[in-house]
């Protein structure tokens, strides 16, 4: 399946799936009227304030992923103090996790549908810098338009299972929509790793370990463990967290043997979806013991035989007040769910074999003797009673399960080190100033704040700023500044239809204009540590049906262009030939397209380093026939050089001296 038919076949899809899931919204909203309301940000039509703009947007789907992700999004902030984050989820509860956890400390909204338009408009208000998305959750059109607009993308806590890879390559086509498109991946352990390099995922990959192990507990959790711990009080707890289908009544056939010989055993039991808490309080009913809801004003007291927990986000405080726990999705072809919680805890841990969703934990758990298999009745009756009577042989399980959990600790660090190192550049150190109509990015090293910002050469001249200007088609001015110098270059447009519009361009949104491209890709080109100019500014001012833009670029102190050095007589060595011819190798490996690769471009500093500037309408592309038509475009302007300036110091001989370079990097 072509890249291009597994792309039209998505979003076929995904349309025709815009109704059913606004169904879906209505139908839920009629029991949690959460989900109608702001349906806005589904589609990304709501406002965004200008102080989100330019921040890092950090992914996570719902509650147990917003959980996950507070270690690191703290650790985040600390990063960067001066970027405002974005924490996007896709549920109700996710987002009441997000603001009781964050306040106003982040920018928050839903992830809107991953359809092409609201993709668009989400990244256009936002400006993101990075786009941080947790375990699994790959869009497709979100990582294509965030690679189209050159915003990394990282996935942390990356994980998949056998099972899942299988899926991947049986949905080779789609999946490579989104695989193709990520930056930099963050497995959690070696096998996803593995799973994700099979795949053929071209991302940086690394193995950082899992959030969950660096679990940050809730605002509210403290007061809900003193809230029902009086009500606990000489019960023996055991919490079966996560259930589904086909685990529930065999959890209350096993309570009902298991309350003979424990007649102070409370079962709390939480299943893993809120639709099902009706039909869970109809099981429990049916086998004639006496539950009490937690929605409910009722207190636990000693006839209750269930507490069933049908309220979101409190898993954590049930798993804190156990004696024992279950977990979920385990007796069934579910895949299990994560025991990481009850680790924390330092609880004792039941699960049933079905764990292929989170394998290594659990096999880490087994190798330590600090798990209970448990497979149907019998096996969990005769675990419980064994644990709750042998309270030695619960504590020493738990103990090893705490151990192993904090032996794991620490992933929160070093993803976000990893992050940073990849950004390499410091995020931090990028502004955005925006008013209806214009949007300018400036480094705020060099500019301080916006008020010393100005692209209008004008301004510059009344400071004595100018030390110099091109002599080109089009006039770019050099700056000094805050003892900065730089380039500043108006954007024009070329042949005959420039004569008529000059400098207007055809709308486009911000990130897709000529400047944002150009300071876009120059940060990008700086994170693969290529010899470019660092790009200090760009502006988009847009008018009715057209923009104009400007970008501003470091000079090369003391460099001159290839094309005025041999023009003046001077010759380059076999070996500064292959160094040059090297460089444009290691431009091609990381896919750099240069739409205009001539002498004029190439520039030779006093410390006998080559330069590459002038990247307009350049970008990032697959290997291709491209990359020789862009070395047969330098030796057209070579030849085309020489018949022009008499004393050009240049042989047709010499350009296999740059190939020999060229290849032998390339050849590695």
């Amino acid at each position: 399946m072509s890249q291009l038919f597994a792309r039209y076949c998505y979003n076929l899809l995904l349309y025709l799936a815009v109704l059913p899931v606004w169904l879906y919204l209505l139908l839920r909203s009629r029991k949690d009227p959460a989900y109608r309301q702001r349906l806005a940000e589904r589609l990304a039509w709501q406002q965004v304030p200008q102080q989100a703009m330019g921040g890092i947007v950090v992914h996570a789907v719902s509650v147990g992923e917003v959980v996950a992700a507070t270690p690191l999004i703290k650790a985040l902030q600390r990063q960067y103090p001066d970027l405002t984050l974005t924490v996007t989820c896709t549920t109700p509860t996710g987002s009441a996790r997000i603001v009781n956890t964050f306040g106003a400390g982040v920018y928050h909204c839903y992830l809107p549908l991953d359809t092409p338009g609201a993709v668009k408009r989400f990244l256009g208000k936002l400006q993101p810098q990075a786009v941080i998305l947790l375990e699994t959750e790959l869009w497709p059109n979100l990582l294509q338009q965030c690679r189209k607009a050159l915003i990394p993308t990282v996935v942390v806590n990356a994980r998949l299972s056998a099972r899942s890879a299988k899926g991947y390559r049986r949905w080779y086509g789609v999946s490579q929509l989104a695989l193709q498109n990520i930056s930099l991946l963050l497995a959690q352990d070696k096998a996803t790793a593995r799973r994700f390099a099979a795949l053929g995922c071209p991302a940086q990959l690394k193995v950082c370990g899992n959030l969950k192990y660096d679990m940050a507990l809730p605002p509210q959790h403290s007061a809900l463990v003193a809230q029902f711990q009086p009500q606990f009080a000489g019960r023996q707890l055991w919490v079966a967290g996560s259930t589904h289908a086909g685990e529930d009544e065999l959890l209350l056939t096993a309570y009902k043997q298991l309350k003979a010989q424990l007649p102070n055993l409370l079962l709390v039991l939480v299943p893993r979806h809120p639709e099902r808490f009706n039909t869970v309080a109809q099981l429990i009913a049916q086998a004639e013991l006496n539950c009490v809801r937690r929605s409910a004003v009722k207190a636990v007291d000693a006839t209750t035989d269930v507490m069933l927990a049908d309220t979101m986000g409190e898993l954590l405080a049930w798993y804190q007040l156990a004696d024992v726990v279950f977990i979920g999705g385990s007796l069934i072809e579910r895949g299990g769910h994560n025991p990481l919680e009850a680790m924390h805890f330092a609880k004792p841990i039941q699960s049933g074999r079905h764990v292929f969703n989170f394998a290594t934990a659990y096999q880490w758990l087994a190798a330590e003797q600090a798990l209970s298999w448990v497979e149907d009745v019998p096996s969990l009756v005769q675990s419980t009673a064994q644990l709750l009577h042998n309270t030695a042989l619960a504590q020493q399980q738990g103990a090893k399960a705490q151990a192993l959990y904090q032996r794991h600790g620490g992933a929160s660090s070093r993803i976000c080190q990893a992050i940073s190192t990849y950004l390499a550049e410091g995020i931090n150190d990028f502004a955005v100033s925006a008013t209806a109509a214009a949007v300018s990015w400036y480094q705020r090293e060099v500019f301080g704040h916006c008020g010393q910002l100005s692209f209008a050469p004008a301004y510059w001249q009344q400071q004595q700023a100018v030390i110099g200007q091109s002599q080109g088609r089009n006039t770019a001015w050099f700056i000094r500044h805050n003892q900065h110098r730089f380039v500043l270059r108006h954007y024009y447009r070329g042949g005959l239809i420039g004569k008529l519009i000059k400098d207007k361009f055809s709308y486009r949104s911000v990130m897709h204009s000529r400047a944002m491209q150009e300071f876009a890709l120059l940060r990008q080109l700086r994170r693969y540590q290529l010899p470019v100019p660092r790009p200090l500014a760009a502006h988009y001012q847009r008018t009715a049906w057209h923009y104009r833009s400007d970008l501003i670029i470091e000079l090369i102190a003391d460099s001159r262009d290839l094309a005025g050095l041999l023009g003046s007589g001077e010759s380059l060595s076999c070996g500064q030939w292959q160094q040059l011819g090297a460089l444009i190798g290691r431009f091609h490996q990381y896919g750099v397209y240069h739409s205009d690769l001539n002498c004029h471009n190439i520039l030779l500093d006093s410390q006998g380093d080559f330069w590459l500037i002038d990247f307009d309408k350049c970008g990032l592309r697959s290997p291709g026939s491209w990359q020789q038509a862009n070395l047969a475009r330098l030796q057209r302007s070579l030849l085309k050089e020489r018949t022009l300036q008499r004393q050009f110091s240049w042989q047709p001989q010499q350009w296999q001296w740059l190939l020999q370079g060229y290849n032998r990097q390339l050849n590695g």
